[in-house]
């Protein structure tokens, strides 16, 4: 399959809004409100600079996903980058995640930061902790039972760093 990564425009928030609505409320993989409605997910996905947003997109222009860039701190800690990303359900498994992540990297590194950064990396997420490892990430520290799953359960947080 052909993915093309670009830049997210006003008009590509109702594409990802149906993805971005079933991750959060499947409670399993962000620490975003279940229940978040279209405005404050726009709000926290489509940030403005020094934020950068981009989606995914397939050779017909359907939206596959879709990933969220920029610093990770403010001031002297705007250094290091930190990135969110969603992969919708039906594009599942085709590589479209492991595309974003590499397109991140590469975009935080032309911009000058010094590493990349995850802060909540939910432990049970073990694809995604797989896929940022095969990436060159690290998991440098997880708080214990930090975030709680849909049925009632805990697990922990990663923190992930790679240097750029």
């Amino acid at each position: 399959m052909q993915i093309r990564i670009r830049d997210a425009h006003d008009e590509d928030w109702a594409a990802i809004w149906p993805f971005f609505r079933a991750i959060t409320a499947a409670g399993e993989t962000y620490t975003y409100p279940r229940d978040i409605d279209s405005g404050a997910g726009r709000a926290l996905w489509m940030p403005g600079p020094p934020g950068h947003t981009v989606v995914a997109v397939a050779e017909d222009g359907t939206v596959l996903g879709s990933a969220k860039t920029g610093p990770n701190q403010m001031g002297p800690g705007a250094h290091i980058a930190t990135a969110g990303f969603m992969v919708s359900p039906a594009a599942a498994g085709r590589g479209v995640g492991r595309a974003l992540g590499e397109y991140v990297l590469a975009w935080a590194k032309a911009e000058g930061y010094r590493a990349m950064q995850f802060n909540a990396v939910v432990q049970s997420n073990v694809r995604a902790v797989a896929l940022w490892k095969s990436l060159g990430f690290e998991v440098i520290g997880t708080v214990p039972e930090a975030y709680r799953l849909p049925d009632g359960s805990f697990t922990g947080l990663h923190v992930m760093h790679r240097v750029l």
